[in-house]
């Protein structure tokens, strides 16, 4: 069996920074997949209905915009937001916690 780590030795394995920066890229992952499945799995027959149709690569998105200015079909902003969010939240508390493991092995 193996014994309970001490309180130095779990002072020393940041897991929830781990944790959250990898949550991050599940919801970065989450988010890509929401806005892929809109543009190409809901919207699929929107460019056979629309006149001026808008194409966006990252993140995916397939939008008709009609004359007044409405656009039918475009991702929601929160999903937008999490898309562009998580990723740099991701790369920032993982060149955190690699930052943390250089300094404490030294």
């Amino acid at each position: 069996m193996t014994a309970s780590p001490t309180a130095s030795e779990a002072a020393h394995r940041p897991t929830a920074l781990w944790g959250v920066s990898l949550a991050s890229l599940g919801v970065f992952l989450v988010s890509w997949a929401l806005c892929w499945v809109n543009a190409y799995v809901v919207n699929d027959d929107l460019p056979n209905a629309c006149g001026d149709l808008r194409r966006q690569s990252f993140p995916p998105e397939v939008a008709c915009a009609s004359a007044d200015g409405t656009l039918t079909g475009a991702n929601p902003g929160w999903i937008e937001a999490l898309f562009f969010a998580s990723p740099v939240v991701f790369v920032l508390l993982t060149s955190m916690m690699l930052a943390f493991a250089t300094v404490r092995r030294k």
